[in-house]
């Protein structure tokens, strides 16, 4: 049986983080899985438990962060801060090789996993700058990575502005901290997974991104899935997942 670590990294219950280590006593590469749901607290971290049980059978460290949501204390900027800060919380543990630190996300979990793989970027008032632990890729699940645009396609009814608290009219200064699709280059790997049949988060959105990502020089790739839907990506029995993991794999490699 693989071993469970319960990470606390604030005062806020939902500021908590399980690391599933594999047996044994060696040190492991790490997964951050970030789970989806919109930003909003009615989905949490157990999305993320099947997959990091699954990271651990296979030999990684997958660490499953959960992270104050709208409707709990979350929004700009206090998710973004507390997704650094349990990314960073990585330091004090043991057995982990902080050389190969991937994040992997699903849908709104996917733009927090490639924000966070660009936080060396951010200037340094901004939430989440100076990381303590630099990420060494993400992969992105069918994420939302162009905020901007996502508010343009009104994704989750509205779920973007209640995430930053304002339009990108009122406030395109904050899109730009927030957004991967309007940091780049984000000179870090980053690996698109995404569904052609996908009514959630339409693949134009990986597909924008990586169009943009290639053109500002990033190392960037996009896996379209055929007649794959939007949560397949995190069934751990689909081979969707498992074109993931490789991925994560590849980057941890790489």
């Amino acid at each position: 049986m693989h071993q469970v670590h319960r990470v606390r990294y604030g005062a806020d219950e939902s500021q908590v983080a399980e690391l599933h280590l594999p047996t044994g006593d060696g040190v492991v590469p790490v997964a951050v899985v970030i789970h989806g749901g919109f930003w909003t607290s009615s989905y949490g971290m157990e999305l993320a438990t099947p997959l990091v049980k699954d990271l651990a059978a296979h030999g990684i460290a997958g660490y499953a962060i959960e992270y104050r949501r709208v409707g709990n204390g979350g929004g700009w900027p206090a998710t973004f801060e507390d997704v650094a800060t349990a990314i960073d919380a990585l330091k004090a543990q043991r057995r982990l090789d902080l050389g190969k630190v991937v994040a992997v996300g699903h849908s709104a979990g996917g733009h927090l996993a490639v924000w966070a793989a660009g936080r060396q970027n951010l200037p340094s008032a901004a939430p989440g700058a100076a990381p303590k632990v630099i990420l060494k890729g993400a992969v992105s699940q069918a994420g939302i990575l162009d905020l901007v645009g996502g508010v343009r396609e009104n994704l989750g009814g509205q779920a973007v502005q209640s995430l930053m608290g304002a339009d990108p009219a009122a406030d395109r200064a904050r899109y730009e901290l927030a957004s991967p699709y309007e940091r780049l280059p984000l000179k870090v790997p980053v690996a698109l997974v995404h569904g052609d049949h996908d009514r959630i988060v339409p693949l134009g959105q990986s597909q924008r991104y990586r169009d943009a990502a290639t053109r500002a020089g990033d190392n960037v790739t996009l896996t379209e899935l055929p007649n794959a839907g939007h949560f397949e990506l995190i069934d751990t029995d689909h081979a969707a997942w498992r074109i993931c993991r490789d991925e994560i794999e590849r980057l941890q490699r790489s």
